[in-house]
């Protein structure tokens, strides 16, 4: 991919849209990374897509890991090979467990230019800014909750009772809402989430028919150089009105004690978590309790960095720090465990990462959340969301927490 030739951007308002399409087209596998011009600590994803025709799992994609580019994705379930766990709820859809591919063609794009990277990307940069179709809208779907706000307050409570009795001191629960259509296309689908929930870690996946759309706002792990840097999000509240309203509730969720509690814990697991693969004493906590705005969201959000150790491998990085702790909780084994027990179906995709690898191993890896998991062939989807369960949390407050974080799904699906 040592080629490369620059287009200007063509001269149409959906050109992002057919872009994906010609991907879609022409490759099984492509990963579409998008900051939406966002700016966050440490920076978002870059603005660049990948694709292949070949994939590979985690233990494959270790072997490459350091001296060939990679992007993957990996299943919340892969917690079953880091820890003796099981996963045996039903599967809204059948993900990989962990899906990686060497690209075979890279661009990069700005507001002003595309770069091809391809032995033939003259001929493919032409082929791109001529090939335009009409998109039309998709369909209105009924999505459908697997969990019933009756059940979600009995599994609060359930939850609590544990708590009470000092099996864990925190525990994410999430509740899952599934869609069927025929002809919904995933390629509208993240162009009208983009527009409703623009986020820095957005994100379009394929892996032949299974399609991740994704929104999300909080990075998993990036490594630079020798710096590993982890950006746990614990601690959600609905933007205001108008500025003073916003204002209001920025300092609400800054001063709360309960999401700054929260907030503290899973930075304190990601510690420990870092700790595994990092230099003894390099483990720094560089940013704790920042509130950054999005598009619907307040998220409070800390940084966590390291330095990594010399020679650690792609696999031994994943089964030190996997899953985030923001997704599980904490201790976090007891809390999988539970999760298990609690939630209705197998998360799959959704609380996995997604990412990029350079070719000198430095790295960047999103938690996904968010986001949509689709398969084309079976005409089935699913989203998740989910909220940190404390002693003192109140499953009313926590509901609707769930329901603003599912909002722009909610009406990118319903067309509302």
């Amino acid at each position: 991919m040592s080629e490369k030739f620059v287009f200007s951007i063509p001269d149409h308002p959906d050109w992002k849209s057919h872009l994906l399409q010609w991907f879609d087209n022409q490759y099984p596998y492509f990963s579409f990374f998008h900051n939406n011009g966002i700016i966050y600590p440490h920076d978002g994803f870059p603005n660049v897509i990948f694709a292949a025709h070949q994939c590979l799992d985690l233990a494959e994609a270790d072997r490459f890991y350091g001296k060939n580019e990679l992007v993957g994705i990996v299943s919340y379930d892969y917690k079953n090979k880091v820890e003796k766990l099981r996963s045996n709820n039903s599967i809204p859809v059948d993900c990989p467990e962990s899906l990686f591919f060497i690209p075979e063609i890279r661009m990069e794009f700005s507001e002003e230019s595309f770069v091809v990277f391809h032995p033939e990307g003259k001929r493919i940069g032409e082929e791109i800014r001529e090939s335009f179709q009409l998109f039309l809208f998709n369909p209105t779907v009924k999505v459908n909750p697997l969990t019933t706000r009756k059940d979600y307050f009995s599994a609060i409570k359930a939850i609590q009772n544990h708590i009470e009795e000092g099996d864990m001191y925190e525990l994410n629960f999430c509740m899952a809402f599934t869609f069927e259509s025929q002809n919904w296309n995933p390629i509208i689908g993240f162009k009208e989430l983009m527009e409703k929930s623009p986020m820095p870690f957005s994100s379009l996946f394929k892996a032949k028919e299974k399609y991740l759309i994704g929104a999300s706002p909080e990075r998993f792990l990036k490594k630079e150089g020798n710096q590993l840097i982890s950006q746990p999000i614990k601690g959600t509240i609905k933007r205001g009105k108008d500025a003073v309203e916003d204002e209001i509730l920025k300092n609400q969720l800054l001063h709360s004690e309960k999401e700054r509690a929260e907030n503290l814990m899973i930075v304190d697991l990601m510690r420990n978590d870092l700790s595994k693969i990092s230099e003894t004493g390099s483990v720094d906590v560089e940013e704790l309790f920042g509130v950054y705005p999005f598009a619907k969201v307040h998220q409070m959000i800390s940084t966590v960095s390291s330095t990594i150790k010399k020679e650690v491998g792609l696999k031994e990085i994943f089964h030190a720090t996997f899953p985030m702790g923001s997704m599980t909780g904490a201790p976090k084994i007891k809390c999988m465990e539970l999760i298990e027990k609690y939630e209705n179906f197998q998360r799959g995709w959704f609380s996995g990462t997604l990412g990029h690898i350079q070719a000198n191993g430095d790295f960047d890896f999103n938690v996904v959340i968010r986001s949509i998991i689709f398969d084309q062939n079976e005409g089935k989807g699913y989203f998740a969301v989910g909220s940190a369960i404390t002693y003192d949390a109140d499953a009313a407050y926590e509901y609707i927490e769930c329901l603003l974080k599912a909002s722009a799904i909610m009406e990118v699906l319903e067309r509302k």
